[in-house]
């Protein structure tokens, strides 16, 4: 049972917290507002390389077609003319658009306190949607090394060197968000269990 501010001591007097514990409680608090501040800024920033990373992934390969230094439109090689670059495309820009609203919903929760979404919903949806969407792009990006690793195999990267190059720096850029994304899922994980274990997403 929680004690009220003033309570009767054993003397029948009124017994009040003295102002160094009162000092003291007020100081915890401040302590853990600040830590939770950071928490969250670290998670922005990881957000917000994961952002970077995964848009300009799908830049480069939305953005690669090259051909093999003839005018011939049938000599021209397109990211759309193989399954795996489409994925990586898709993947990318499905991950940044992702972390995009994520990005919002951290400077919401930073700049008021609250989340966008209910606490249990929002926590569970960030790292829900964290795991997935980072499988998906790992995924992705394995597949397009793969291809990528086929491609030079069948000296096609011999005619097409800036196809190959550049579908090279998508996928390795895809990699990058990805390892941002899985540091962002810790983060939301660490997040659910704090929720789990104390009813709030602020660990204690």
């Amino acid at each position: 049972m929680l004690r009220s501010p003033q309570e009767p001591n054993r003397n029948g007097g009124i017994r009040t917290p003295s102002p160094r514990s009162r000092n003291q409680s007020q100081f915890h608090s401040t302590v853990s507002v600040q830590k939770n501040r950071r928490f969250n800024i670290l998670i922005l920033i990881f957000r917000f390389a994961a952002f970077c990373f995964s848009l300009a992934s799908a830049i480069f390969m939305f953005a690669n077609s090259h051909g093999g230094g003839s005018d011939s439109d049938s000599d021209f090689l397109r990211w759309y003319h193989f399954d795996a670059f489409r994925f990586v495309a898709i993947a990318a820009a499905i991950v940044a658009l992702y972390s995009l609203f994520e990005i919002g919903a951290s400077v919401w929760e930073i700049s008021r306190g609250t989340t966008v979404l209910p606490e249990i919903v929002q926590v569970w949806f960030d790292f829900g949607h964290d795991q997935v969407f980072a499988y998906m792009l790992l995924s992705a990006d394995s597949a397009g090394t793969a291809l990528a690793r086929t491609l030079k195999d069948r000296d096609t990267c011999t005619a097409n060197n800036a196809f190959c190059v550049q579908s090279d720096i998508s996928v390795a850029l895809g990699f990058a968000g990805f390892m941002f994304l899985s540091f962002s899922s810790l983060l939301s994980g660490f997040r659910v269990v704090c929720f789990l274990l104390n009813g709030s997403r602020f660990h204690m």
